[in-house]
């Protein structure tokens, strides 16, 4: 394969741009979709106001021009709804129907409105109904799938405004009548080849034109197909074309009663296409989220870079690919060329090639995220040995570009992880991808930003982990979804995930695990207001540490240990146990903790009534912040210890100490705050795989 292919026909695949897209024809149903919008509804007739948003349903097969329609019609409509278009695919490429969940989670996000990790797929479509009201909002739901999709995302406000796409009628929505798509009208339609072709192969042979328009009955997907044929071949007549159309409808007894006119122009294109080319376009049925790029295709095929993309763009001049408006080179392939494009998978390629294909799509994408993670790792010797060792076209020149890649490549990656969970044959690919995506996803985006797609690839983890019989994998991925669910407010469910994470840790053998989990049921207990559990809890992790002589952990815990203590209002427990973690940290010298475990004693003093100790235990606080050199550590004693003196009747004092902290404050780096926090722990814990 080279940078520019050619067919046995003499085309030039490379040599043409792919026009712009431009509408054409439909002005009469754009004028009764139009009409629409105020016709009075049965709500109306019976003198009640609408209690939802219009829909307008845009029904038609794969290929007729329907999306085009609906975007037209948003476009003319826009100015009218100042709230903006909101638009989301509600069927994958193969046809499944999206969860309404992610449907719900994706406009919350494109409205910046919260979308917590984990919510119910009830609650986060009433969350998106609630914050449409009141914006007068178009609302284009492409590929429909069922009226249970569109009826759970409408906007409670008749102000709002829907357009549905769908193959067929949404029976089930109230007050719906579908505007169904049939061909283009003949001058719309050779317009649309001129386009493609140019004007004056049209313009010399007319006749040749609307034959050709005939031979593909109007349907716009077989259009741009033919177009694509002609701007291909600047040689051929229009009539070459047209005769080996109508040729092929004569003698289609071959493809039956489900022969059409797409899938005519297409297979006449398909068997006109270089060997390598055709392959690669049919496996591109197997890209995730019908996404390819590059590498994509590249892995795919078994092909380089830089071959795959002039394919792609080949691809993409004969109407075979759409461009994806991306600062990446991305493709999506067409939802009216999946099926055709599935069955030559299935037909030419042996089920052993078609997974091969797959693992090695799977392995590209784990590189592509082990690099994207060790570009942000470069004063580790490892990282950089490591990515150094990568081939050239697998490295980003610098972090930005990595976070780009995973930003723009985010939906794919996801459908990665989702689509080889399903497979159930690559779970080895399957756990190193969603390992590497994690880590990915922690380094650019930071886990609190990335919890909403990290709780659905733990969740993936957590299916893997149960079907493989994996009890460490299983533990971590459910500590992982507790973790989330706690961060969220949803205490009961994150209690049960920690209580089966111990479970699974047990089972494994696994102490690292079996003391995290306690320590987090300890942690929900505590949460949920019964302290005796908690400290019950805490205590059983707190043996567990001090088992393996963990120092450093064993100190922390007894820190959890006093504090549940004082919730408790059991001041000596607290003090007693403060005073072990202080002995912990300072054995193992860490200055800045040691300050903190005085800083809490003093606190537990001065609940105990006892002032004058409170005060002295601050003044000790205050000269180990200072050792520790942590301006806001500091700040926070300097302000404990203000407060005391308040309490003590010394306000001079105290406010001495409080211009003190506040000089503090002032003087840190604004960068500081800035700076994006990560939690090891809520990230991963062994998460899937222990490889870098």
């Amino acid at each position: 394969m080279t940078d520019q292919a050619v067919d046995p026909d003499g085309a030039e695949l490379s040599a043409h741009p792919v026009p712009k897209d431009r509408f054409l024809g439909r002005g009469r149903e754009l004028k009764e979709l139009c009409a629409d919008i105020g016709r009075a509804g049965l709500d109306t007739l019976s003198g009640r106001k609408a209690p939802r948003a219009r829909v307008l349903l845009i029904a038609g097969r794969p290929g007729s021009g329907r999306t085009s329609l609906a975007e037209e019609l948003v476009r003319r409509l826009a100015g009218r709804y100042p709230g903006g278009v909101l638009r989301a695919r509600l069927g994958e490429p193969d046809g499944t129907p999206v969860p309404v969940e992610r449907v719900a989670r994706r406009l919350l996000e494109a409205l910046e409105l919260p979308a917590p990790a984990g919510a119910a797929e009830d609650d986060l479509a009433a969350a998106l109904r609630a914050a449409l009201v009141g914006r007068r909002t178009v609302l284009l739901l492409d590929d429909a799938a069922g009226a249970e999709q569109v009826d759970a995302l409408l906007p409670e406000d008749p102000d709002c405004l829907v357009v549905a796409v769908s193959r067929g009628p949404l029976t089930g929505i109230a007050d719906v009548r579908p505007c169904t798509l049939g061909g283009l009208d003949t001058k719309s339609a050779v317009d649309l080849l001129t386009g493609y072709a140019g004007g004056v192969r049209v313009t010399v042979d007319p006749r040749s034109a609307e034959s050709l328009v005939e031979a593909c009955q109007g349907h716009p997907g077989a259009l741009v197909l033919a177009g694509g044929w002609l701007a291909a071949r600047p040689k051929a007549a229009v009539s070459d074309l047209a005769k080996r159309l109508h040729a092929t409808a004569a003698g289609d007894g071959t493809e039956g009663a489900e022969a059409t006119p797409l899938s005519r122009v297409f297979r006449l294109v398909y068997d006109q296409l270089p060997a390598p080319v055709a392959r690669m376009l049919r496996l591109l049925c197997l890209a995730p989220a019908g996404l390819a790029d590059p590498h994509t295709a590249s892995a795919l095929a078994g092909c380089s870079v830089d071959a795959a993309r002039a394919t792609l763009d080949d691809l993409a001049v004969l109407g075979l690919l759409r461009a994806v408006d991306s600062p990446l080179p991305q493709y999506e392939v067409p939802g009216r060329l999946y099926p055709l494009l599935r069955a030559l998978a299935e037909s030419q390629e042996r089920p052993a090639e078609l997974q091969l294909a797959r693992a090695r799509m799977l392995e590209r994408t784990v590189r592509l995220l082990q690099s994207c993670r060790a570009i942000t790792e470069t004063d580790s010797p490892q990282a950089r040995e490591k990515l150094n060792g990568m081939p050239p076209a697998l490295r980003f020149p610098n972090p930005r570009a990595a976070a780009d890649w995973l930003r723009i490549r985010r939906p794919a990656l996801l459908a990665s992880a989702r689509l080889a969970v399903a497979d159930g044959e690559l779970d080895t690919l399957a756990r190193r991808l969603m390992s590497q995506l994690v880590r990915a996803m922690a380094a650019h985006v930071g886990t609190q930003a990335a919890a909403p797609d990290l709780y659905g690839v733990h969740g993936l983890v957590l299916d893997v982990a149960e079907r493989r019989g994996l009890p460490r994998e299983k533990a971590a991925a459910l500590l992982n979804l507790g973790d989330l669910d706690a961060q969220t407010g949803r205490t009961r469910e994150a209690l049960a995930r920690y209580r089966a994470a111990l479970d699974a840790g047990r089972e494994a053998n696994d102490p690292y695990a079996t003391g995290r989990a306690m320590e987090s049921v300890g942690g929900a207990y505590q949460e949920l207001g019964d302290h005796d559990r908690a400290a019950d809890w805490f205590g059983r992790a707190l043996a567990e540490r001090l088992a393996r002589d963990e120092a450093p952990e064993a100190a922390r815990l007894y820190g959890r240990i006093a504090t549940a203590h004082t919730y408790a209002g059991r001041y000596g427990e607290a003090l007693r146990n403060w005073r072990a973690a202080l002995a912990g940290y300072r054995r193992s010298g860490d200055v800045a903790a040691s300050a903190r475990a005085l800083s809490e004693i003093a606190r537990v003093q001065e609940y105990a009534g006892r002032p004058e100790d409170s005060l002295r235990t601050c003044q000790e606080a205050v000269e180990w912040a200072r050792r520790a050199e942590d301006a806001r550590l500091q700040a926070a004693v300097q302000l404990r210890l203000a407060d005391t003196l308040d309490r003590l009747g010394d306000p001079a004092a105290a406010r001495l100490h409080r211009a003190a902290a506040e000089r503090m404050l002032g003087e840190e780096r604004p960068e500081d705050d800035a700076r994006p926090e990560h939690d090891a722990n809520a990230c991963e814990i062994r998460s899937t795989s222990s490889e870098d």
